[in-house]
């Protein structure tokens, strides 16, 4: 959320309103995970050892490596300079649209198995509907601007949504 725009080329400026938003729902978030893990979770000495917890863990690094190789598929669609839109290819882009967000929501989802709390389950929900709403959003656009989109290609979920 704070490196990505600062790393990619060209485009368009990110409206302020847009960018204040998530600057303050990250932080609330942040803030709500950090709170609860500090003053209020207990987990007995074998938590990180426990099915729950590497199920969780091993869906956050999954999540995490579509999420990165997925912003460096985008990243690398536009040579210095270029401002044309391209449509990406590689990794997840091959199924869905919203690589990326696929990424990220299997992440917090991991994390809100791995946590076992009500903070990180409400940052998974709310993180799927926003990610999944900019996901459609996105893969209307691609089927509107290019003629040769792959119709086979989903939103977010592959071969099904």
């Amino acid at each position: 959320s704070l490196i990505f725009p600062f790393l990619i080329r060209g485009g368009k400026a990110t409206p302020f309103i847009p960018f204040a938003l998530a600057f303050i729902y990250c932080a609330f978030n942040g803030y709500l995970q950090a709170r609860f893990l500090s003053k209020y979770a207990v987990y007995p000495s074998n938590w990180i050892t426990g099915p729950r917890f590497l199920a969780g863990f091993a869906l956050w690094v999954f999540g995490l490596s579509v999420n990165l190789h997925s912003d460096h598929i985008l990243r690398k669609l536009r040579k210095p300079g270029e401002t044309v839109y391209k449509i990406p290819h590689g990794g997840m882009f091959e199924y869905v649209s919203g690589a990326n967000f696929l990424g990220e929501i299997v992440e917090w989802t991991g994390f809100a198995i791995a946590c076992w709390s009500l903070p990180s389950a409400a940052f998974a929900i709310f993180g799927f509907f926003i990610l999944a709403s900019r996901a459609t959003q996105h893969h209307r656009w691609y089927l509107e601007k290019f003629e040769d989109y792959p119709k086979s290609r989903k939103a977010l979920i592959p071969f099904l949504y």
